[in-house]
């Protein structure tokens, strides 16, 4: 091959050819190549190509603030089919991006893959292997026995996983997809195409990416911030080599996340005090996350989510704990502090970075403690749903690593609001609740299985749900009401807002009192609380 040619977006985007496979590196606006999406957006518009491109992504491209991303090439006959671990969200009152409107249009077959798989289907590429044999996703929207990962009628016609029997146990097979062109990103490339990270606050995916795509003979476009003379970065520095590399686009004012050109910290070159920290203001979802991190543990390597439990970092923060868990997220960053809002996806003050896909084998492995996520819905079986509210569906963003996570963890505290959009206060030490949600979010069957609650009771995982007025338990015999909050009724306020009946436990206690005053709770994660 050749060293590779330093070219304008628009000169790079003319390599792309028609009905191409191509696999882009992103985590919605962190690292998204977005310069260079565009540019392929703009041909299509002057020239008609390329067209009928199917693009995988193994996180989501752009976001709705600003960084348009997967918007960029959301054209009819541009894009004929997309593949994604997660897509573009926000909130009901926006305009939904251009990619949800096709989606739900059912105007191209549309996938929703978790990113782990979606990560270990290009390692199959790369190698030349068949496909992806896994257990991940079994009894969920993943399952080809419920929607087989299909968003719309026409990938539901179109199936990309079947079950199939191995070595007498049942498994989920996803076969390869080999794409034939990697659009990627880094900070720096030098002449000879190494590129470097020292800017980005993850690494994502992009070596295992053009792997999958050089050993098939296609072609890798690195879109950077700035190039550098042949020879001057460090090798260590170094993620994706030269050789690996046909095309450098650089495009000086990337972001480096969402809404964020550039913050040092986030790439970990320097550390922020943790007085700069924001601790959530006392509420009731500070009481939820408070309660959550009663349930973390010394020494503890804990996955977080996106929602209420994102704050629990700052609730340690607060309580003078910070350092005795370590945070670990998909994007790639151990330790630190997990950020929030636009900056989701980063951490400030990272003890590692690891490549995203092999935090999702961590992942898929169970070999962290404790996960802390959200939920949508919880039913009768324990089953959560995270990816799918199908009257706005772009308020969600799919599944993202979330069936990646929750398929074998060994404990998983979901957190969040008993009903939605209830009137709620805390007074005088208890809960007050002025006003009943409008929605039940315990129902009899939950619209979508992100997580199979029956799967996890035959796996034997520890599955806690934690909201404003109650802790709940899953079971054998069902889930299990084990704490309520000073001030909720049991009958009124949680029995009788459920969908199907609720268990209650014979020692039924009253949640820390401490949990609902404004000051510091005295969390002690190596006994219990102070």
């Amino acid at each position: 091959m050749a060293f590779p040619k330093v070219l304008s977006a628009d000169q790079a985007a003319a390599l792309i050819p028609d009905n191409a496979v191509v696999t882009v590196s992103s985590s919605s606006g962190l690292g998204c190549p977005d310069a260079m999406l565009a540019a392929i957006g703009r041909r299509f518009d002057a020239a008609g190509h390329p067209r009928n491109l199917t693009t995988l992504h193994p996180i989501a491209a752009g976001d709705m603030w600003g960084i348009k991303g997967i918007d960029h090439i959301a054209k009819p006959g541009l894009l004929a089919r997309i593949l994604g671990g997660s897509y573009p969200s926000g909130p009901s009152s926006a305009e939904p991006p251009a990619i949800w409107k096709m989606i739900t249009g059912n105007e191209i077959p549309a996938y929703n893959i978790p990113s782990g798989i979606l990560f270990d289907m290009h390692r199959e590429a790369a190698a030349k292997r068949p496909g992806v044999l896994t257990k991940i996703g079994m009894d969920t929207f993943v399952d080809p026995a419920r929607e087989g990962c299909a968003m719309n009628q026409r990938a539901a016609e179109a199936p990309i996983v079947r079950k199939v029997e191995f070595d007498g146990q049942d498994w989920l097979y996803f076969k390869t997809i080999v794409p034939d062109v990697a659009i990627i990103r880094a900070t720096t490339a030098d002449e000879r195409g190494n590129l470097s990270y020292e800017h980005e606050g993850g690494y994502l995916g992009p070596l295992d990416q053009a792997l999958a795509v050089r050993n098939n003979g296609g072609i890798v476009i690195a879109q950077v911030k700035r190039l550098a003379e042949s020879g001057t970065l460090k090798p260590q520095n170094v993620l994706v080599p030269g050789v690996l590399v046909d095309a450098i686009v650089v495009a000086p004012d990337q972001m480096q996340t969402t809404q964020t050109s550039y913050e040092p910290a986030i790439s970990g070159e320097i550390f922020r005090p943790l007085s700069s920290f924001e601790i959530p203001e006392f509420g009731v979802s500070k009481v939820i996350a408070r309660r959550v991190a009663q349930e973390l543990r010394y020494g503890d390597a804990v996955n977080i989510g996106f929602g209420i439990s994102a704050n629990v970092p700052r609730i340690l923060i607060e309580e003078g704990r910070h350092g005795e868990v370590t945070w670990v997220i998909e994007q790639g960053a151990v330790g630190g502090v997990p950020l929030l809002d636009f900056q989701f996806g980063c951490a400030s003050n990272a003890e590692a970075i690891m490549p995203s896909p092999y935090q999702f084998t961590y992942f898929q492995g169970a070999g962290f403690d404790a996960s802390l996520l959200s939920f949508l819905q919880i039913d009768r079986e324990g089953s959560v749903n995270v990816s799918k509210l199908g009257v706005r569906p772009h308020v969600t963003a799919g599944a993202g690593g979330f069936v990646d996570i929750t398929a074998r963890a060994r404990r998983i505290i979901f957190s969040g609001f008993f009903t939605a959009a209830a009137g709620l206060a805390v007074e005088n030490g208890a809960l007050v609740i002025a006003r009943e949600g409008k929605v039940r979010k315990l129902v009899e069957a939950v619209e979508h299985v992100s997580f199979s609650g029956r799967r996890a009771v035959a796996q034997g995982q520890d599955i806690t749900y934690v909201t404003e007025r109650c802790v709940l338990k899953l079971t054998d015999k069902g889930i299990v009401v084990t704490e309520i909050a000073p001030g909720a009724d049991l009958q009124r306020d949680i029995l009788a807002q459920a969908e199907f009946p609720l268990g209650v436990a014979d020692d039924l206690r009253v949640m820390d009192a401490a949990l609902f005053q404004p000051e510091a709770i005295g969390l002690d994660l190596r006994g219990g609380q102070a």
